[in-house]
C-alpha cells in the first residue's frame, strides 16, 4: 500500500508525526478530508496529507512520559499474574509431595 493513493488513519498519523486522535480530530475540523471505503474504511488522500505536511501547519507531537519504577512493578504483576501465580502452585505441591 505505499504507492496507494488512499493511506489509512495510521500511515497519516506516522506521516505527520501526530496521534490518530489528531488526525480525527483533524477530519472533524475539516483540516483533512475523510473518505469512506465501502462504508466501513475511513482513508485519507496521500497527495493532501503530503500537502499539509509541506505547508507545516501541523506541530509534531513529542509526548514522552517518564516510566517510574513503581509502574513497572505494577505492570510487572499485572501482566504476569497468571504466571507468579502458577509457580507458587507448583511449589506448593512440590513442597507436599517431597516433604509430608
Amino acid at each position: 500500500m505505499a504507492d496507494s493513493q488512499y493511506i489509512s488513519v495510521r500511515e497519516t498519523a506516522q506521516l505527520l508525526g501526530v496521534s490518530e486522535k489528531k488526525i480525527m480530530d483533524m477530519i472533524e475540523d475539516k483540516t483533512l478530508h475523510g473518505y469512506r471505503i465501502a462504508n466501513q474504511f475511513l482513508r485519507l488522500k496521500k497527495k493532501e496529507v503530503l500537502q499539509l505536511q509541506s505547508t507545516g501547519t501541523v506541530e509534531r507531537e513529542t509526548n514522552d512520559y517518564p516510566y517510574t519504577f513503581a509502574e513497572r512493578i505494577t505492570d510487572f504483576f499485572y501482566f504476569n499474574d497468571f504466571y507468579l501465580i502458577s509457580v507458587i502452585i507448583i511449589l506448593i505441591l512440590l513442597y507436599i509431595i517431597f516433604y509430608k
